[in-house]
């Protein structure tokens, strides 16, 4: 049996931003039992050039979305990167969730092979196989952010652990 890019990227990406979700709720949660400005958790950040927590949910959205998409030839909506609370960040990763439910097996049949050029047009232009993008860029890309925000919410105090960020699966 062959795993395809649609089982190493749908049915992850959920997994994760189902997980993420629950941990978004944690933390919620935890904020206002320790009257924790959610304002402070949502833009905190290990280093000043670093993005905050809130930007992390951000692209790991876009990551999820956008990755099956490109293999699948489908046109996914972006998302105006507005979210200011968790509420809304829950939204968007309900949104994300809702986008990955409408995608089957079927559309990433010959998808390994499909050639997807990142930052089209740059200096920085590179071609890369449908495979190569989900596992070597996509993939890692996704779970950089999600453990980025995972991490942020851990080091602020957030009683979380390694079952929360894996979620059910």
């Amino acid at each position: 049996m062959s795993l395809s890019l649609y089982d190493t990227t749908v049915p992850v990406f959920k997994q994760m931003l189902l997980a993420l979700s629950d941990v978004l709720k944690k933390a919620e949660t935890q904020a206002q039992e320790r009257q924790y400005d959610p304002a402070v958790l949502l833009q905190t950040r290990l280093f000043p050039n670093m993005l905050p927590f809130v930007r992390q949910v951000q692209i790991a959205c876009d990551f999820a979305k956008s990755v099956p998409a490109r293999i699948a030839g489908i046109e996914v909506e972006s998302y105006e990167d507005s979210e200011q609370t968790f509420a809304e960040l829950q939204e968007r990763i309900k949104k994300t969730v809702a986008v990955l439910d409408t995608m089957s097996a079927a559309q990433f049949e010959g998808g390994a092979d499909k050639q997807i050029v990142l930052r089209p047009g740059t200096p920085k232009e590179k071609t890369l196989s449908g495979q190569d993008y989900v596992l070597r860029y996509g993939l890692p890309q996704f779970f950089f952010h999600v453990t980025t925000a995972y991490d942020l919410l851990r080091h602020n105090g957030i009683e979380i652990g390694k079952k929360d960020y894996m979620g059910t699966y």
